[in-house]
């Protein structure tokens, strides 16, 4: 149901985006390993949560409050 409600599926990418990036920073051979193929995206993931870390935790903030106030 979260590819049909555009809310829910920024808060599985941001998700997804923050949980990779956590991997990655603590078990690197995990994702760096598998560069391409459908795994290639988990490592795409960590890699933008690395690079954007200030624009994916202010995205984190506002989905936070906008979740707690509705």
């Amino acid at each position: 149901t979260a590819l049909f409600n555009f809310q829910s599926l920024l808060q599985v990418i941001l998700l997804l985006i923050c949980t990779c990036t956590y991997v990655h920073a603590t078990a690197p051979a995990l994702l760096d390993s598998r560069k391409t193929g459908i795994l290639g995206v988990f490592w795409k993931f960590a890699r933008v949560g690395e690079r954007l870390s200030p624009y994916v935790a202010i995205g984190c903030f506002i989905m936070a409050f906008n979740t707690l106030s509705s």
